[in-house]
Order: structure tokens, then sequence, then C-alpha cells
């Protein structure tokens, strides 16, 4: 198994950096594939878990309708969201995307980021994630990350 390198939240830039993902990305639930990707991209900011995004190509046909929820990064622009349809049942605002990004976040034009807490099993090549905490930020928090990541109780304001 490749392991991760170890990396340390707080040495993530704010601004955030956005980089290319070498491994494999995937997203499980109701005994079904609904990501799976080589080509993703991530984006790193200081005290958080890396947020990981798929090519909308990527992601399995029908699984994402619109939601109406809508937000604003100060970094990345507006987000529009989706519910996901696991198989199973639909989850509210399980994903989003950034149809027009910011400039420095272009590449990540309309690809879907998917909160770990909404399927069954997310991947990051052959490691399996747990999601950010509290129920905000979609962070995928996986064994190598060092630090104090923010999502917690106490910790949404710095």
């Amino acid at each position: 198994m490749e392991a991760l390198p170890v990396e340390t939240v707080q040495d993530y830039p704010r601004p955030p950096r956005l980089d290319r993902v070498p491994q494999e990305l995937r997203v499980e639930a109701a005994e079904r594939v609904l990501a799976r990707t080589r080509a993703g991209w991530r984006v790193c900011e200081t005290h958080h878990a890396p947020t990981y995004y798929f090519p909308p190509g990527d992601v399995l046909p029908g699984v994402l309708m619109p939601s109406r929820r809508r937000s604003f990064c100060e970094w990345k622009g507006r987000a529009v969201y989706f519910d996901l349809d696991r198989g199973d049942r639909v989850v509210r605002d399980a994903a989003w995307a950034y149809p027009e990004p910011t400039a420095g976040f272009l590449p990540i034009a309309g690809h879907v980021a998917i909160y770990a807490w909404a399927v069954d099993a997310a991947w990051v090549g052959e490691t399996r994630v747990d999601p950010q905490p509290g129920n905000f930020y979609g962070g995928w928090v996986t064994p190598n990350l060092r630090g104090r990541i923010k999502g917690a109780p106490g910790t949404e304001f710095w």
C-alpha cells in the first residue's frame, strides 16, 4: 500500500493552494462507486484537511441533483450545492462545485467535491478517509495529516 506523505495542516497556505492529486480518488455508497478519478484536484488551506475535487465526468451520472443552497468562499468564489442520490437514500447538500471560480482556481471550474460524511467510504489511493470534524468544512482527513484541523466545536473562527 502506497503511503501518503506526512503533511502538517498548519503548513498549508492562506490563501489556499490548488494541487493535482496523483492518487486515485473514490467515493462509495450503498455498495456502488459514485465517483472515481485519476484526474482529481485538492485545495489545501491552513488548519484544514484537504478538500478533493472530481471532474464532473468522473461522477456517476444521475447521482447529483442541483440543490438550492449557495455559499461564497473569499478565495474560490460562489459555490453551488447538490443533493446526492446514494442509491439507498438522498443526502441533501452533500456535494458542491464552483462553476465560475476565481482566477487562481479556474482548473476546478465545475469539478465536484463530496462530503465524506455523506458516503459510506471515501478514498485517496488506498487510504480510507475520515470526514473533517464538524459538518461545515468538506476536507478529507487521512492518517498522514499532522496538526490541529479546524471544524470541531470552538475551532470554527480561527
